[in-house]
């Protein structure tokens, strides 16, 4: 089987696929000094961009792992993810409390999915 990668550069790739199966790497908001809402929001949005590019979209997603700076944004993440998940298509997910990249980062999603 061929591996796949999309938009690499020489510390990563933001998608890599392999057997009908994208990863994507973990996504950061635009403007690390927007509120949490909007955060989610930025990494959902680049999420979908990158989902498309992989000839998959959030239906297919098998699984995600987010990670909060300060797990009281779980409500306010929740809400933006909630909107955003398509009914029925709820994939398997892990929540936690992480020091991310820098201070200002309130999330970061890595997704899996087919493809």
């Amino acid at each position: 089987m061929t591996i796949e990668r999309l938009k690499t550069n020489h510390r990563m790739s933001q998608v890599v696929k392999h057997g009908g199966v994208a990863y994507l790497a973990g996504q950061v908001a635009d403007d690390e000094k927007a509120d949490i809402g909007t955060q989610t929001q930025q990494v959902l949005t680049k999420i979908d961009t990158l989902l498309r590019e992989a000839g998959s979209d959030r239906t297919k997603i098998l699984s995600a792992t987010i990670w909060l700076s300060d797990m009281r944004y779980f409500v306010e993440m929740n809400a933006k993810w909630d909107a955003w998940v398509p009914a029925g298509a709820a994939p398997a997910r892990a929540t936690v409390g992480a020091l991310l990249a820098t201070s200002d980062f309130k999330v970061e999603i890595g997704i899996v999915a087919a493809c």
